[in-house]
This record gives structure tokens, C-alpha cells and sequence, in this order.
């Protein structure tokens, strides 16, 4: 072999190895430090199986799951008590690749957390469905009736409560994350009040956004050890790319800075021309959020 063979070979191979070598890398990327997730409710698939296939097709990478309503049964209308149905869910999930990012406790939105009597059984039971899905975190509003700006009489009870749910997931491992209508500074001294790791904000950004906070700073005053889940949402009306009121790329810097990493959950931001077209509002959401947050 003659040297300009030689050279021309030798360089083939080594632009060769170098485009296998990242081929090789963008094929295993690293974890995302930002995963995204739908509410199987606002899907309008509560606790239903085909609620993980809407969830891929949206392209989503997992779904939170509601314990189911409420009403005036003593506890809630939850399927996965059943160990078969929750098997179910489990192996439907890991065949299409997909997690369970939280269990939620949406009932409480309508329902008063304070003066509701069984709330520690309510409590217990997401904790089982919890440790039968192997899920870490749950989901807990305070909703309209527990409402600590407008009743801020019921403070006493709440923090009561929580203090007795810390004490339940504590003993599980887990973390209830609760939303609540304070401003950054209040929930944290509430957090304080209830002083257990095992409790946490759920931080929704409509919230803070309805009141005319500064999201950034908000999130900044919690901090990331506050923060267990976010819901990355605002109120219904237009996606989240055409929001006006909502500057992701600003958000995901700030996260970035706090060294915040976990589930961002898309809750609502659906546009009001057909709010019922599911894939195409969660979808859109989905891929912008995605666009912002994760790297491709």
C-alpha cells in the first residue's frame, strides 16, 4: 500500500470510529433532569387503562394518576385497591415506557381538607396505592374550601392534619405535596409549621400567576428542597407557547440556577376554541414544554 492509500484509509477509519462514537452517544442519551407528565383526569381517562397510550401518543413521558372522586363516600372511588387492576397499570406503563410521576388527591379541589371527617383514612389509602405502584409522591390541594387566604381560620386545622399525614408518609417514605392559594413566603412558613420533609409544595404556576406574582421570584423563595412536583400550567385559554404571561425559557433558567431537577405536570392551558380536543391541546403543550426543557 502506497503512503496516499495508506493516509486516505487511516483517515476513513478514524472519521469512521469518531461518527460511531456519536451515533453511539446520541443513541443513549443522558436522563433528562426535566421529565413531563398529564393529569389522567384533565385527559379525561381517570384511572382508566387507555389512559397510558393517550398519554405516548401526546408524547408525554408519564402520567399522574387520580385516586378518584369523592363525593360523599367515606373514602375515595379508587380501582386500584385492586391488586390485578393495579398490576395492570404497572406492566401498561413499562411496555409503552412510561412512569408514574404522582397519585392525586383531586377531590380536596371541591372538598375541605380541614373539616371533611375521614381525612386520615383518605390519606392512608393514597399511601397504599402509592406503595402498590411504587410511586413517591402524591398530590394534595387545598382547594377552594381549605383556602388560607380567604379562611385563614382554618390554619390551625390544616397544619393539625398535615402534621398527622407527615407522620403517614413518613412511616411510608413518600411525600404529599400540597397546593396551596399563599404567596412563596407564606407557604414556606407553613411548611415550617408543619415541619416534615414528607410534606412539600406541589407548586402550580397558574396560582401564582393569577395573583400577579413574579413566578421566578417565587420559586426562588421556596427553593428547590421545597418543591416535590410542579404544576406548569396556567388557567385555560391559550397554549402554553402563546401565553403571554408565561416566559418559559426564563423559568427553566431559574430552575436550572436552583438546581431544581423533576416532573413538570401539565394540568390545564388548553385553548378555549375545543378544550375537550385532548390530544391536540396536550400534545402542543407537551412538545413546547419539551422544546424548552429537555434536550434532544
Amino acid at each position: 500500500m502506497n503512503r496516499r492509500h495508506f493516509l486516505i484509509n487511516t483517515t476513513a477509519a478514524i472519521t469512521a470510529g469518531l461518527l460511531y462514537r456519536k451515533v453511539s452517544f446520541a443513541a443513549a442519551p443522558a436522563a433528562q433532569r426535566y421529565k413531563i407528565a398529564v393529569c389522567d383526569w384533565m385527559i379525561l381517562k381517570r384511572q382508566k387503562l387507555g389512559a397510558f397510550q393517550l398519554t405516548k401518543d401526546i408524547g408525554a413521558d408519564g402520567l399522574e394518576l387520580d385516586m378518584g372522586g369523592l363525593g360523599t363516600r367515606e373514602t375515595f372511588d379508587n380501582k386500584l385497591t385492586d391488586p390485578a387492576i393495579a398490576k395492570q397499570f404497572i406492566e401498561e406503563a413499562r411496555r409503552l415506557n412510561l412512569e408514574i410521576s404522582s397519585i392525586a388527591m383531586s377531590g380536596f379541589y371541591a372538598q375541605s381538607f380541614a373539616e371533611r371527617p375521614g381525612v386520615d383514612r383518605m390519606v392512608q389509602d393514597c399511601i397504599n396505592t402509592m406503595q402498590q405502584l411504587q410511586v413517591k409522591v402524591a398530590f394534595l390541594p387545598l382547594g377552594v374550601q381549605g383556602d388560607l387566604v380567604q379562611h385563614p381560620e382554618l390554619r390551625p386545622a390544616i397544619v393539625k392534619r398535615l402534621k398527622a399525614a407527615a407522620a403517614q408518609a413518613e412511616k411510608a417514605g413518600v411525600v404529599i405535596g400540597i397546593e396551596t392559594a399563599l404567596d412563596a413566603a407564606g407557604e414556606v412558613q407553613l411548611l415550617k409549621d408543619i415541619g416534615s420533609p414528607a410534606i412539600q409544595s406541589y407548586f402550580n404556576f397558574a396560582n401564582a400567576l393569577e395573583a400577579g406574582r413574579d413566578l421566578q421570584k417565587e420559586l426562588r423563595i421556596l427553593g428547590k428542597d421545597r418543591i416535590c412536583q410542579i404544576h406548569c400550567t396556567d388557567k385555560d385559554g391559550v397554549w402554553l407557547q402563546d401565553n403571554p404571561r408565561i416566559h418559559l425559557p426564563k423559568v427553566k433558567q431559574t430552575l436550572d440556577e436552583m438546581g431544581w431537577r423533576g416532573w413538570l405536570v401539565i394540568e390545564r392551558s388548553r385553548n378555549a376554541q375545543d378544550p375537550r380536543n385532548v390530544k391536540w391541546n396536550f400534545g402542543a403543550n407537551t412538545a413546547y414544554l419539551k422544546s424548552v426543557f429537555q434536550q434532544v
